[in-house]
């Protein structure tokens, strides 16, 4: 057991690809909780999909690359991950990629070829 994480993009029809794995990043997981309550959500966090926007993307990646991701702990997320070289890289990866499907350009989103992406973690 522990703390699994899963980034990936849905188009309008289900249909999902992952973009990124991460196993005990509880760093990134206290982040992603805290948006999601921010976005108005409250109650159990694990399971829950959180749709991530541009501007969230964005964000992200900024508060990546300075190291200003939050200490986060719970039963299941192993050490401190907010300092780990290979989840940052695996992070900033994910912003990447994350931004190349939300970037779309006008008439992929008129033909509604526009993906959305998302974040779930479970432990």
């Amino acid at each position: 057991m522990g703390l699994d994480q899963t980034a990936y993009t849905k188009d309008r029809k289900g249909n999902s690809i992952e973009i990124q794995w991460w196993r005990k990043h509880n760093a990134l997981d206290g982040w992603m909780e805290s948006l999601w309550r921010t976005k108005g959500n409250d109650g159990e966090w694990n399971c829950q999909e959180l749709e991530l926007n541009l501007e969230d993307i964005n964000r992200l990646e900024d508060v990546v690359e300075n190291d200003l991701l939050p200490e986060t702990h719970g039963f299941f997320y192993g050490g401190d991950s907010r300092f780990s070289e290979l989840q940052k890289e695996k992070t900033l990866e994910f912003t990447e990629e994350a931004k190349k499907y939300l970037e779309r350009k006008w008439w992929e989103r008129l033909l509604n070829k526009k993906k959305r992406v998302y974040y779930q973690c479970w432990w």
